[in-house]
């Protein structure tokens, strides 16, 4: 098949995730899901998953995608190693092999399938965020080395990324193409700001300490009364942000949520006052790209790739250390400015911030060139 003819491709993603119609997970299996469903509709999509549950069928079509599951070795949710999946990559053939995410095995093991173009996302910001975490950065150097080098192109979805890559693998600036995260704008339509009687700080995400979650607990005391912390989210963190919280006499202005529709976790991001992300790595941030959709003023960690993100019109840094004092002035200053919902979203939407069928269209550009 002639990639450059304008035909229908056989495309196989490669992912640790579990892929099901209704997981929702983090930026990795959002970003799988999003591009399979929709390069589905013109090509040949397979994904290869990994399957924690034994409930889930092998084999099975979910949205026009054929997805295939392989029993995983994953302790602490880290290395996803699946025998099954190297044995059936070995076997493989397809026009395209997209890989996804560094810190992962199926990634570098994606590299074993035939292919005409082999393509990489590694979804990469440089470090773990545990010294067992920071180990598996050790221990995927060589693999990383070696599965970077083969690769057609590798996709960052940053500047950021881009430059991490470059610097840490040396890779030329014309093998790494940058295609953010997408948006679909479409998911929004029809949702309005609900006035609920306080004012809302959001957070959305993992709840893991370099997410900087535990300062929103810190900075509450701080806060006027009429101001509520929303955290929607998993993780090892939980039970240590509702104890802090009940010390500082605060947990009766926090609100924890998780396993939210997709429809109710929108409408969080439409409903907040303000959103926080005082993180110190990430490659992108879905979270942030899609409360500015959603018209809400963001404050972020001053570093890694939320960098790109601070205008300091919508959206505000926070450097590190983080200060409560800072912390507190800042999230007062963007809420009393009461910052205009679609000045925040027009400001960003076919900029930074692209619809999903755009990074489709462009991850079609790199597969067929």
């Amino acid at each position: 098949m002639n990639l450059l003819g304008g035909e229908i491709m056989k495309i196989l993603q490669v992912s640790h995730h579990s892929y099901t119609q209704t997981a929702r997970g983090g930026g990795v299996l959002e970003y799988v899901r999003n591009i399979s469903e929709r390069l589905a509709k013109r090509h040949d999509v397979t994904v290869y998953a990994t399957n924690p549950r034994r409930d889930l069928p092998r084999c099975e079509v979910i949205n026009e995608v054929r997805v295939e599951r392989f029993r995983r070795w994953a302790p602490n949710r880290a290395y996803f190693f699946s025998f099954e999946m190297l044995l059936r990559l070995r076997k493989a053939e397809f026009d395209v092999v997209h890989g996804h995410c560094y810190q992962a095995f199926p990634m570098h093991f994606s590299v074993l399938a035939k292919r005409k173009k082999f393509v990489v996302s590694t979804h990469f910001h440089g470090v773990g965020h545990s010294v067992f975490r920071n180990s598996l950065i050790r221990l995927f150097r060589p693999f990383g080395e070696e599965t970077l080098r083969v690769a057609d192109k590798v996709v960052a979805v940053s500047e950021y990324e881009k430059s991490l890559l470059s610097d840490q693998f040396r890779l030329g600036s014309s093998k790494v193409v940058v295609i953010p995260c997408g948006v679909d704008f479409g998911e929004f339509e029809g949702l309005k700001k609900r006035k609920r009687g306080f004012r809302s700080v959001l957070y959305v995400g993992r709840l893991e300490s370099y997410k900087g979650v535990q300062f929103l607990i810190e900075v509450l005391p701080r806060l006027d009364d009429d101001i509520v912390l929303e955290i929607v989210g998993k993780g090892v963190l939980r039970p240590v942000l509702e104890k802090r919280a009940r010390k500082l006499n605060v947990l009766g202005k926090v609100k924890f949520y998780q396993d939210l529709s997709r429809r109710e976790l929108l409408q969080k991001f439409v409903d907040a006052d303000v959103f926080l992300l005082p993180s110190r790595y990430e490659a992108y941030s879905m979270a942030v790209a899609e409360a500015l959709v959603a018209g809400t003023p963001c404050i972020v960690g001053n570093a890694s790739a939320l960098k790109e993100w601070i205008d300091n019109r919508t959206c505000f840094g926070l450097d590190f250390p983080i200060s409560m004092v800072n912390l507190s002035k800042l999230i007062e200053f963007v809420l009393d400015n009461r910052i205009h919902k679609e000045v925040v979203s027009k400001k960003w939407i076919g900029r930074k911030i692209v619809d999903w069928n755009d990074v489709v269209k462009k991850l079609e550009d790199v597969y067929c060139h």
